[in-house]
């Protein structure tokens, strides 16, 4: 990471722990900011964010690495999410799963080469009664079939 980067992280995250505080119940938040404005937490963010709250940067990691909505490795641009749940599979998910792998050109847990779209299970959506469902970084879409759901990824790419 060039030193000019660094600075510009280190001065977005002083500006967000500014906003939304410094104590231990903010961590989350920060970190959800992090997260959407850079598609991961790296690193020296996880550092930074630890210096600058007073905590060990393995708080800050034990967080990330618990919360599935957040990441260490960089993402796509569009995060699709397919709820993986036995609900969803009985609605038809597995339809759904094999036409969106095939949209896409990738597997779940991998990124599309030009970055735009990164694909992953979610244990649940909160949607058991309207599976198969999908979230797009922060829309949910229900009672999909395969033809539904291509046709959503081919909004996004």
């Amino acid at each position: 990471m060039l030193v000019v980067e660094k600075n510009n992280l280190s001065y977005e995250i002083e500006r967000m722990v500014k906003e939304y505080g410094s104590d231990r119940q903010s961590l989350l938040q920060i970190l959800q900011a992090v997260q959407k404005k850079y598609k991961h937490i790296s690193d020296f963010a996880q550092q930074e964010i630890a210096r600058m709250m007073n905590i060990h940067p393995v708080e800050v990691y034990s967080v990330i690495s618990f919360y599935s909505f957040l990441s260490t490795e960089p993402k796509g641009r569009n995060i699709v999410r397919l709820c993986k749940t036995i609900a969803c599979d009985m609605a038809g998910k597995d339809a759904v799963e094999t036409a969106v792998k095939r949209e896409l050109g990738i597997s779940f847990g991998e990124t599309t080469i030009d970055q735009r779209v990164s694909l992953e299970y979610t244990n649940c959506l909160g949607m058991c009664d309207e599976g198969p469902a999908m979230l797009i970084n922060e829309k949910v879409y229900t009672h999909l079939n395969p033809e539904m759901a291509v046709n959503i990824l081919n909004e996004i790419k």
